[in-house]
């Protein structure tokens, strides 16, 4: 007979994906109709239609993004971009169809504008209040999986520190297998994998994290297969060099599957609709802050002796050096053999240039870099030549962030990872958050990260 487990809510995860498909589609209706209501128009035949349509394209969208799939180990800011990126399909796809039909002119635009506008924020926050639901149930015990971590290696401390940190995950560890190490640790009973087995056949185990290291290859596909004959979910976790690759891009060679482990998207129409994208909105953003950058020229020239402009060498796009401009912060021009970052209360950066630091005001003449085709809005940030110099030899893939042309803000910085890099971890960190970006590059990703840094900014507590 199956054990009694305290996992009630989970019993019933078939009908509550079913909820949430159908909570979905309420909240959809309901914001036209609300849009609708508040500025006084009918919701006659075009807009039902419009509405039926709607909800079919973003349910179409939303399974083909796996958006029903279980969120929980998941963040809400990614779930929330993907609600936001299905619904801009849906949108499209709606304004495209009026188009053709030439029924356009049958809709109120501010009805429309709302409820296009209203919708996706109606959604998150849907999902946000169903989290925190689910949450207090799953710290409550009513939603709890049984998880069990077998194999040896770093990654399974990993996984059990990374469980019970996060009790919201509704994630138990029932035990720890051929790991004694890891047992002794958590003060838990050693158990062998033969174990484990028996554990499954008596339904007592959820999900199972297999944490060997790529080297027990034999091992892993023996366990694997004997998994297959039970109904538990079965994760294998990569070591370090296949972490690696899971980054990576698939690709093909005459229908030979590759794994493209040092390469970038930057190529064929790729490197046009990036350079597109740095013309126009660089244009853009350069004329709307032209009466910006005016006021702190005429700051920096007036509160310290020296250039207002202070240009530095630093590595470009194939490792090429370029020039990048940035106002004057500091009350030296370093660019030598030697540069030594910012620190806190550092003596050679100026009141001003502190405050055009912090909040990165001292990076705008960088557009005109954008604009000269020396950099992009949205890249890696560029480090000076002796900087470069410096970590190409301690940091593994370093000089892979060379493969695209340098940004004014990037993936790392809108991370946290901005600032002085003390530490080779830190600028590790920063490394991997830049080759993320270049392995995953999308027009929508650069979108993205911009909206991030207008309402973010770009982070880090180590900017001085």
């Amino acid at each position: 007979m199956m054990p009694y487990r305290r996992g009630m809510v989970r019993h019933y995860g078939g009908e509550l994906s079913l909820f949430h498909r159908v909570l979905d589609v309420v909240t959809i209706l309901a914001a036209l109709w609300l849009c609708a209501t508040l500025y006084g128009v009918p919701l006659g035949r075009y807009y039902q239609v419009a509405a039926g349509g709607a909800v079919a394209v973003f349910m179409l969208l939303a399974e083909w993004q796996a958006l029903y799939e279980s969120w929980r180990a998941g963040s809400i800011r990614d779930e929330a971009w993907k609600i936001l990126s299905v619904w801009v399909l849906t949108c499209v796809s709606l304004v495209i169809l009026w188009f053709l039909s030439k029924s356009s002119v049958y809709f109120s635009r501010v009805t429309v504008v709302g409820w296009m506008v209203s919708t996706p924020l109606l959604l998150t926050l849907e999902r946000v209040l169903l989290r925190y639901t689910l949450r207090h149930f799953r710290k409550a015990g009513m939603n709890t999986r049984t998880a069990a971590v077998v194999g040896s290696g770093g990654a399974a401390l990993e996984v059990i520190d990374t469980i019970n940190a996060s009790p919201w995950m509704g994630l138990r560890v029932e035990g720890i297998y051929d790991n004694a190490d890891a047992a002794r640790a958590k003060g838990m009973e050693h158990l062998d994998a033969e174990a484990l087995l028996q554990r499954v056949r008596e339904q007592a185990v959820d999900c199972i994290y297999i944490c060997y290291p790529m080297m027990h290859e034999e091992k892993i596909r023996s366990l694997v297969e004997q998994l297959a004959d039970s109904a538990v979910s079965v994760y294998v976790v990569p070591d370090v060099f296949v972490s690696d690759l899971l980054r990576s891009r698939w690709t093909s060679l005459g229908g030979v599957p590759l794994v493209s482990v040092f390469d970038s998207r930057m190529y064929g129409t790729n490197v046009f609709l990036k350079r597109l994208e740095d013309v126009v909105l660089g244009s853009l953003i350069l004329l709307l802050i032209s009466p910006v950058m005016l006021v702190i020229a005429a700051a920096v020239k007036a509160t310290s002796a020296g250039p207002i402009l202070f240009k530095q060498r630093r590595y470009g796009m194939n490792g090429e050096v370029i020039e990048v401009w940035k106002f004057r912060s500091m009350s030296v021009l370093e660019d030598g053999a030697v540069v030594t970052q910012a620190r806190r209360n550092d003596p050679r950066v100026t009141r001003l240039g502190a405050f055009l630091r912090k909040t990165s005001l001292d990076e705008l003449p960088q557009f005109v870099n954008v604009l000269q085709g020396q950099m992009s809005i949205v890249g890696p940030r560029p480090h000076a030549v002796a900087h470069n110099e410096e970590y190409r030899t301690l940091i593994h893939g370093y000089m892979l962030r060379h493969m695209v042309k340098p940004g004014i803000t990037g993936w790392a910085q809108v991370n946290g990872w901005r600032g002085e890099t003390d530490t080779t971890e830190k600028m590790a960190m920063r490394v991997k958050y830049d080759l993320d970006y270049i392995n995953n590059w999308t027009i929508w990703f650069d979108l993205k990260i911009i909206v991030l840094t207008l309402f973010r900014g770009m982070r880090g507590k180590n900017a001085y």
